[in-house]
């Protein structure tokens, strides 16, 4: 396996607009895991914003880490331990008081389950903690308040007044901590020598890896020294235009599934018992009724293959589930191109009999895998078991495919 640790991005990356996580996005990233990838979640939210993210995507369970505050923050999910750590010096908070009460802007840090501020309406303020759920916590005196080093500050205005005192912050405080934005409107104050990064290359050590193992995904000024770092950098479509540009590939958009596809292309081709790749054989799907039905392979090995379909207007039922004979044709068409696989040169494959049981069903809006694994190997005959489950896991359909193999003339 070329790669061995996948590092997302949260917001404009992993999440759509919405703020969600997409049921293919959600289902790649398990199954990703699955085959031995350790995922990262790597974020200038403070780790109680990404803690919900890593239990939906099972972090504990698979052995992943969150990188919280921008990498000030190191936290190994199955045990819950903070491995490696930087706070800010709490000397330099009055300087960011009197920044923030001078030019009139939000300012903000956290403890272990809130954010703490003067201005608890700011609109800035609230969308801060609208992204990590996170409750606001209103406080007369924010350095009476802040009897503790924290993990990390923030200035929160208006884009264009707000890069500006990010020079201003730059040239004087460039020496002591970070000053860098993460959004237009977000001006980070971290401690020096912080970012995504240096934290990565600190846990890449700790795993005994390599760089070159490591993809790292992201859209924003922040995500660039990761992506810069990494063996595969991935820039969103809709990331910045510098970031895309120091980027190795760039992938769909956050509202396209970008990190999906991503996926699909340099982690399931890894698989892939071939001297092709995931994307080609997809492309040869184009003008056949499993490209109409919106199948894609995301696995290819020599015994097992996977596609997913989505259950929408094009394999549903009038009333909104999944059709049986949309999940027959899914059945039929990985079962067939496994055993193309096993093929012998000059031999060909014929699809003899399908027969299933539907055991539940999928609702529209969903992702559908079927997983296939052959049972029989003759020199005529392949028989494969063909499981189809929902992006929950939930088995909906099992199914038996007999192809025949036969010599070309």
């Amino acid at each position: 396996m070329k790669y061995k640790l996948l590092v997302l991005d949260i917001d404009g990356t992993l999440t759509n607009t919405k703020k969600e996580i997409t049921d293919r996005t959600k289902s790649a990233l398990i199954k990703a895991q699955e085959l031995g990838i350790k995922l990262v979640l790597a974020s200038g939210r403070p780790t109680y914003g990404i803690r919900p993210l890593a239990e939906e995507l099972r972090l504990s369970e698979f052995g992943g880490y969150i990188l919280s505050f921008n990498g000030g923050c190191i936290v190994e999910c199955a045990t819950d331990q903070i491995t490696h750590e930087k706070r800010l010096n709490k000397n330099i908070l009055p300087h960011f008081q009197q920044i923030a009460k001078k030019k009139n802007f939000a300012l903000v840090s956290f403890d272990e389950s809130s954010i703490i501020t003067e201005t608890p309406d700011n609109e800035y303020v609230q969308k801060e903690a609208f992204l990590n759920k996170m409750p606001v916590r209103q406080v007369d005196n924010f350095l009476e308040a802040m009897n503790f080093s924290p993990s990390k500050c923030l200035m929160m205005g208006e884009p264009t007044r707000l890069a500006l005192l990010e020079k201003e912050m730059h040239n004087t405080y460039g020496g002591q901590i970070g000053v860098y934005r993460s959004e237009p409107y977000f001006l980070e104050l971290v401690p020096l020598n912080t970012d995504k990064a240096k934290s990565l290359d600190m846990l890449v050590k700790d795993l005994k890896i390599t760089k070159n193992e490591v993809i790292a995904v992201g859209d924003g000024f922040n995500d660039l020294s990761m992506i810069e770092y990494a063996g595969l950098g991935v820039a969103m479509a809709n990331a910045q235009e510098p970031v895309k540009a120091c980027a190795d590939y760039v992938t769909l958009s956050n509202d396209e599934d970008g990190v999906a596809h991503l996926i699909e292309k340099y982690i399931f081709s890894a698989f892939i018992g071939l001297s092709t790749s995931l994307d080609k054989i997809n492309d040869n799907l184009k003008d056949t009724l499993m490209h109409s039905l919106g199948m894609k392979f995301t696995v290819a090995e020599e015994d097992h293959v996977e596609a997913i379909m989505p259950v929408d207007i094009r394999t549903r039922q009038p009333f909104g589930i999944l059709h049986g004979g949309a999940t027959l044709a899914l059945a039929e068409t990985v079962a067939g191109f496994g055993s193309n696989l096993l093929c012998n040169e000059g031999e060909f494959v014929v699809g003899m009999q399908v027969s299933g049981n539907h055991i539940s069903s999928a609702r529209e809006g969903d992702t559908v895998t079927a997983i296939a694994k052959v049972i029989h190997k003759g020199r005529s005959t392949h028989i494969w078991n063909v499981d189809v489950v929902s992006s929950m896991g939930k088995l909906i359909s099992s199914i038996r495919v007999m192809n025949s193999i036969l010599k070309k003339r």
